[in-house]
């Protein structure tokens, strides 16, 4: 990529460094592909030494510039001693079954090894498309995002929130991603994932996270086929029969804001959107697998 009006590259991870003109860069697989001619410099997340993956008894952080690689591999990581309360030797997922969703959620990205060690989990979701596969990762886990701002401010944002739109998010000009805490309430959940693509090595065209928490809250997240997040909840006494749960999706997601591009048409992605949603719902709660 020729990206020839770029007058310099800063080595930065202060949001203070900031000006018009200026773009984060992580691992710039879109940004490469795509260039902008009103960019004038590049903000080089490289050096931020930010440890990818912290583990504790709370849940998991992500930073930012996490590579999607190094996010594959987690499932099978060693729980390390001291680090969360276990019985024994284990991976992190037999202690956190929701990690079963990270594998299939990278998988979403049907990229090449290549896009995969560069591309970060960050950068995926602050580019808000609404197939970003970690968009769907983290908003399905409750993600919460922490954004730095200037002058040492920062803010936090439950994930599902923070992309609003079509490569529309909430990030005001020269705030920076910093990392996304995923919850241990989450990750100790049962849950379903469901994809479909109109192609076989295409984009998503609707990706559906169920998960049954703990204390039995049904949660129900919608992406890909929506041009942002959609998250519904039922607690233990208000679960949906398959009547209820497609009032609640038609209250929930109004006919515009189902995407419309060539990976698929809104009337498609709706029908796919409620049939998916049934068959997670008949899994988590009724227990078979449809």
């Amino acid at each position: 990529m020729d990206m020839n009006t770029i007058e310099a590259v800063v080595p930065t991870t202060d949001p203070g460094d900031w000006r018009e003109g200026d773009a984060w860069l992580a691992g710039g697989t879109v940004l490469f592909s795509y260039g902008s001619s009103t960019l004038r410099r590049l903000l080089d997340l490289g050096s931020a030494g930010w440890e990818p993956i912290t583990v504790n008894n709370n849940g998991i952080e992500l930073a930012a510039t996490c590579l999607i690689a190094t996010l594959y591999e987690l499932p099978d990581t060693p729980v390390q001693a001291g680090t969360i309360e276990t019985d024994g030797a284990a991976r992190l997922v037999d202690n956190w079954p929701a990690l079963e969703l990270v594998r299939p959620c990278c998988d979403s990205f049907v990229a090449s090894f290549k896009i995969w060690n560069m591309s970060t989990v960050g950068g995926n979701i602050c580019t808000s498309l609404p197939a970003g596969p970690m968009t769907s990762l983290c908003a399905g886990l409750d993600g919460t995002a922490t954004i730095l701002g200037p002058h040492g401010t920062h803010r936090q944002l439950p994930v599902a929130e923070l992309v609003t739109g079509d490569a529309s998010n909430a990030l005001l000009p020269g705030e920076l991603l910093r990392s996304i805490q995923l919850p241990a309430s989450a990750l100790s959940a049962r849950t379903a994932f469901r994809r479909l693509s109109l192609s076989n090595l295409g984009r998503s065209g609707v990706l559906l996270i169920g998960r049954l928490d703990p204390d039995e809250t049904l949660v129900l997240t919608v992406t890909a086929s929506t041009k942002r997040p959609v998250q519904l909840r039922f607690d233990a006494a208000s679960h949906p029969d398959p009547e209820e749960l497609e009032a609640a999706l038609n209250a929930a997601i109004s006919p515009e804001l189902y995407h419309d591009d060539i990976h698929g048409l809104p009337q498609w992605r709706r029908d796919m959107t409620y049939r998916l949603a049934e068959e997670i719902r008949a899994e988590l709660l009724m227990g078979r697998i449809a």
